[in-house]
């Protein structure tokens, strides 16, 4: 069911699954995806008694700015906030937490900062909450020419790249980033409609360029910004995930990523899988959730 509520600056757009009386659980797409990824994910759960809410990202889809006055940030403090707001808005006192990319660090960083509010996380990539301070450091040349997107989004040359090809340029991402997914052609179509969103560009831009401390932030977010800076563990009990054949994953994986999860944690690598798990092995990301509810359960 489609349905939107007004929550913080947001009109947020979501779909709802299962019953409305059942336990919660939040599906947090990433960039450059959006809620299709969990279609084959919510069925899965929804007959596992779950109440399966799926919202767009501020920036994609149906969901959208309040007010024209709203600054466009895609920093990780607008991405937590909006899901914590939308957690609000819903009356849902806390919630298990799954997500993927920027989905992953909206979820990490309502899990780091509010922890009565999560009953448990999946997060794909592990502790996903980024350190501006360290972010000019250098890393490995290999992992350097993952990350030659973001670069090209510092530029206005990739402002206007994004603008023009972006549909193009999203699905040459899908492939370089999931190199073992066969998507079709109708697969993407149906998700890019949402990165015609009138601020879907100024939102990415912003967000590639902040957590690399280029521009400033929302100034209203500046506090929980302040608070991500400190790099805060996740104490609630959480599933990580990666894929193998991730795209975008740094050399090594992110099981080093393991002291930052101070309560139950468990780290699965995913066999071929890219950066869109979700989508590419719904199956296993679902058996993600439920294997982490049923010990909530016992």
């Amino acid at each position: 069911m489609l349905r939107s509520i007004d929550a913080g600056v947001l009109n947020v757009a979501f779909e709802e699954h299962g019953k409305p009386d059942g336990w919660p659980v939040l599906l947090l797409h990433g960039f450059p995806y959006d809620v299709r990824a969990y279609d084959a994910v919510t069925p899965i759960l929804a007959s596992a008694g779950a109440r399966v809410i799926v919202p767009w990202l501020r920036g994609y889809g149906p969901t959208r700015f309040l007010s024209p006055e709203t600054p466009r940030s895609g920093e990780q403090a607008a991405l937590g906030q909006d899901l914590l707001n939308l957690l609000d808005a819903l009356q849902i006192r806390s919630a298990l937490l799954a997500g993927y990319d920027w989905g992953g660090r909206a979820a990490c960083v309502v899990s780091a900062l509010w922890p009565e509010r999560v009953q448990g996380l999946v997060s794909q990539n592990s502790y996903n909450i980024q350190d501006i301070a360290r972010s000019g450091q250098p890393q490995e040349p290999e992992n350097e020419m993952r990350l030659w997107y973001q670069y090209y989004f510092h530029s206005e040359r990739g402002r206007s790249g994004l603008a023009e090809n972006r549909r193009e340029f999203c699905r040459l991402l899908w492939r370089l980033w999931s190199p073992k997914w066969r998507f079709d052609d109708a697969t993407f179509d149906r998700t890019a409609e949402s990165f015609d969103n009138p601020d879907f560009v100024e939102v990415v831009i912003h967000s590639y360029r902040h957590r690399f401390g280029l521009v400033a932030g929302d100034p209203a977010l500046a506090p929980v910004e302040r608070q991500l800076a400190a790099q805060p563990p996740i104490t609630v009990p959480t599933v990580t995930l990666d894929g193998d054949a991730d795209g975008v994953l740094a050399l090594g994986g992110t099981a080093k990523h393991a002291p930052r999860f101070t309560g139950p944690h468990e780290h699965r690598v995913l066999r071929d899988g890219g950066h869109n798990l979700p989508q590419e092995m719904p199956e296993a990301f679902a058996a993600a959730i439920l294997d982490l509810r049923s010990r909530l359960a016992a």
